[in-house]
């Protein structure tokens, strides 16, 4: 059985062969073993459910967890798990998945000497790696649950890591340590929080993974001006949590689907996955469809069903979706007709010539943001 050096070992390996890993930030992959940051219980999903794995009751196991380059459920339910045994049914922290740690300290760009923000402690592994490359003292982490704060403190400190965690909202950044060089939030945001842009030094970097209700899973580079705006483009691919003041609403089929014997019944051409199901058009669609939630069900034999939720008003839709099928029911609830809200985005992003991810930009003031498509002057209506 590998043990915990080996597995290190074959991680860094795997992200280097990717392309995720570069040269500068190796070193401190090395230095800085994942297991050491991961709590000994961690969650893996089963159904709507998660259920814990004990490094206590299955060693191995739990070491294979922390080196698989997947990300890693640390805490549900925000640590008081909802069901006896310890079985949760909402993630609310977790460890970023290694490839995705790597990519984004590679765009940081942040070099020895640096000053750093980290929004989002959580294990405290990414504030270790940040600390082994720039030096002690030169990174500062923002983490707002108290517990999970209090354990990342005590964990670098007994690596030898020397960080700054303070317990707060990140939201409001740390102005006490500013100004920084950097800045980098470990969880995603609607609407960027301009006290991040405040306390960069004008030419520095913010990293920003942005997300809407309907989309998680853009990352954004934005450079700062002397005004404290600042203007990026999306670089990545990246999912994180939400901010816990953006959470939103988590939508559950078994309470937001209601009244489905009087839904509105219709039929639609365009596959589902085309419309819904790519990368660039998801996005385009989050820009158009507030309070839209995306569920997707899979049947063993192939077929399977979308589902549109807004847990805010109580309106859903709903798209069977058989192999070979040429046409697909509709049903629709609510006052929303959330599947043409939806189609109709589709085609405004067709009508576009359908741009991808790194044509979008974000344009964060100290009174509001917008979004754009190319440059600036093309500001885009949400």
């Amino acid at each position: 059985m590998a043990g915990a050096t080996e597995l290190s070992a074959r991680l860094i390996e795997s992200l280097a062969d990717a392309g995720a890993l570069t040269p500068d930030w190796r070193p401190a992959f090395k230095a800085v073993p994942r297991h050491r940051f991961v709590p000994d219980t961690v969650w893996i999903e089963d159904g709507d459910r998660l259920v814990p794995v004990r490094r206590a009751d299955d060693e191995a196991a739990w070491l294979e967890l922390c080196y698989a380059n997947e990300a890693r459920i640390t805490q549900v339910d925000d640590g008081v798990p909802a069901e006896p045994g310890q079985v949760g049914h909402e993630i609310t922290s977790s460890a970023s998945r290694p490839g995705v740690v790597a990519s984004m300290l590679a765009a940081l760009d942040a070099e020895p000497g640096l000053n750093v923000l980290e929004i989002g402690t959580g294990t405290g592994w990414n504030a270790a790696l940040l600390a082994e490359r720039l030096g002690a003292g030169r990174v500062t982490s923002v983490e707002v649950d108290p517990v999970l704060a209090d354990r990342a403190r005590h964990v670098l400190r007994n690596a030898g890591h020397q960080v700054t965690v303070t317990t707060g909202d990140g939201v409001l950044g740390h102005p006490e340590r500013g100004p920084f060089d950097r800045v980098i939030a470990t969880v995603a945001a609607d609407r960027v929080p301009p006290a991040w842009a405040a306390q960069t030094r004008p030419g520095g970097r913010v990293l920003v993974p942005w997300a809407t209700d309907f989309h998680n899973g853009a990352l954004v580079s934005f450079t700062v001006n002397r005004d404290a705006t600042m203007r990026g483009r999306i670089v990545g691919n990246v999912a994180f949590m939400r901010l816990r003041d953006q959470r939103g609403k988590r939508p559950r089929l078994a309470r937001d689907v209601r009244e489905v014997s009087n839904a509105r019944r219709s039929f639609t051409e365009p596959h589902p996955y085309d419309v819904v199901g790519e990368y660039d058009v998801s996005l385009a669609v989050g820009l158009k469809v507030p309070r839209c939630k995306l569920v997707v069900q899979h049947q063993d034999d192939g077929a399977y069903t979308v589902w549109l939720v807004d847990p805010w008003s109580g309106s859903w839709a709903s798209l069977e979706v058989e192999p070979g099928a040429e046409k697909f029911p509709v049903r629709q609830s609510g006052d929303r007709d959330l599947w043409q809200e939806v189609e109709d985005a589709y085609h405004w992003w067709d009508d576009l010539d359908r741009p991808t991810a790194d044509r979008w930009g974000l344009t964060v003031t100290p009174q509001d943001q917008h979004v754009w498509l190319d440059a600036e002057a093309n500001r885009i209506d949400r």
